[in-house]
């Protein structure tokens, strides 16, 4: 099981930041592609960003120069810092590892940005 913890949602004013964080399993975390995805009431769930294990990282176009993925190997962490934000923003999200035997998601952490 990875466990991952996500935390640092909140409410913010619109052109605000917040920062996300998700700790993970070590055994997992060490091989895993982390990723964010994000769920708004009535829509499909979506990948906001993800890194591998040798930081590539990749972004949805509507959070590209907004928000920025990274991940600490001494804490078993990955983080979302997300500027700017804007009120489509909304939504939870969710953190997300990938190994090549399985996938584990996070409980989900609250975003709202008002506007």
């Amino acid at each position: 099981q990875a466990h991952l913890l996500e935390s640092g949602g909140g409410l913010v004013q619109a052109g605000g930041s917040l920062r996300l964080s998700c700790a993970a399993s070590e055994n997992i975390f060490s091989i895993a592609t982390m990723g964010w995805y994000r769920q708004a009431p009535g829509k499909q769930r979506e990948m906001v960003a993800t890194i591998t294990i040798t930081h590539s990282t990749n972004y949805a176009d509507s959070v590209k120069g907004r928000f920025t993925i990274s991940r600490d190997t001494a804490s078993s962490t990955v983080f979302l810092q997300m500027n700017s934000l804007k009120p489509e923003d909304s939504a939870v999200y969710y953190c997300k590892s990938t190994t090549y035997l399985n996938s584990y998601w996070g409980q989900g952490t609250q975003v709202t940005v008002s506007s």
